[in-house]
């Protein structure tokens, strides 16, 4: 699928003091997305025409780390409560006093806490890929801890600064494809059974990857060569601080411990998606953790970039969910 970007309007924002680029279209109620992990607005690219076709603006942004927004250098300016409030701030700036928030990967959580912090701005919810999870009793640092096992948990791996950096800037072009394709559907699992999820001792993410000979159906070659070229600008550094305040965050949600969100909400999920399977316990429990669940979707054969890979499925469903509001 190869979408029509040519009404896309760019230009950045202030706010609430953070330079955050955005790319729209359309007018209408105001629906924001919000990317993860390693993507920019770009990986929107698929449902900006779609959603402001029905009457909708739809605006993308590049995270606080990524793209054209700003890049501050603490580890600790990636904290959530800066994401939420760059969220805000993006709203405020745009005009509108209300908005719908749909988030993938990070963009995820970013997202429902966005909705959690500030209910009389967000007032409907769309998170892709990672199932929401209340604020619980463990710490991230030791929940990580549990789920590498024997090795060690990705996020774990990055919680170094310039670990993973330096591993990744040996060969960006590899690395990064083998990210995409290795958490996609189309990757078909190694003979030793073992994932990206986690490194052995000593190892480096990228023993775990998977580079294609060819490009996959869903990604062409001129579309990675944007993501490509973004983050050789930039570099990686502002999208792995975000795994960096994870235990930040923890302390910091406290006055959220166990809170279910309350907002109209759609989960989509992939059916070879990582989070997705991991988060099947969470999902379990959205009767509780999300009472006002429009629906609860898994792709099939879709893995974790699944508005990318399965782009008219997804835009079906958010179509449907908005039409509820």
């Amino acid at each position: 699928m190869t979408a029509d970007l040519s009404g896309i309007r760019h230009h950045d924002v202030d706010a609430l003091g953070t330079r955050i680029h955005i790319a729209e279209m359309g007018d209408g109620p105001l629906v924001l997305f919000v990317h993860g992990f390693p993507e920019s607005w770009y990986s929107w690219r698929n449902q900006l025409p779609a959603i402001a076709g029905a009457g909708y603006r739809a605006v993308a942004i590049d995270v606080r780390g990524y793209g054209r927004s700003a890049a501050p250098r603490p580890v600790e300016d990636y904290r959530m409560l800066c994401h939420v409030a760059d969220n805000v701030g993006v709203v405020q700036a745009l005009g509108h006093d209300t908005a719908i928030i749909i988030g993938h990967d990070w963009g995820a959580p970013i997202s429902w806490w966005s909705a959690l912090m500030r209910p009389d701005v967000f007032t409907a919810l769309g998170i892709l890929s990672v199932p929401y999870n209340p604020r619980g009793p463990i710490k991230p640092s030791d929940g990580f801890r549990m789920l590498g096992g024997d090795e060690e948990f990705y996020i774990e791996y990055f919680q170094e600064v310039g670990r993973a950096e330096a591993e990744i800037e040996e060969d960006l072009r590899s690395w990064l494809l083998g990210f995409y394709f290795t958490a996609s559907g189309d990757w078909e699992g190694r003979d030793d059974g073992k994932s990206m999820a986690t490194i052995a001792a000593g190892g480096k993410l990228k023993d775990r990857l998977t580079v294609p000979d060819e490009f996959p159906g869903w990604m062409t070659e001129g579309e990675f060569e944007v993501y490509l070229g973004e983050f050789a600008r930039t570099g990686l550094t502002g999208g792995l601080n975000r795994y960096r305040n994870a235990d930040r965050d923890w302390h910091d949600a406290a006055a959220w411990h166990l809170t279910p969100i309350q907002q109209p909400t759609v989960f989509i999920g992939g059916e070879n998606d990582g989070p997705t399977r991991w988060g099947s316990a969470a999902i379990e429990r959205f009767e509780i953790n999300l009472p006002n669940l429009h629906k609860s979707v898994i792709v099939p054969r879709s893995g974790h970039w699944v508005q990318q890979e399965a782009a008219d499925e997804v835009n079906a469903e958010l179509l449907e969910f908005l039409g509820t509001l």
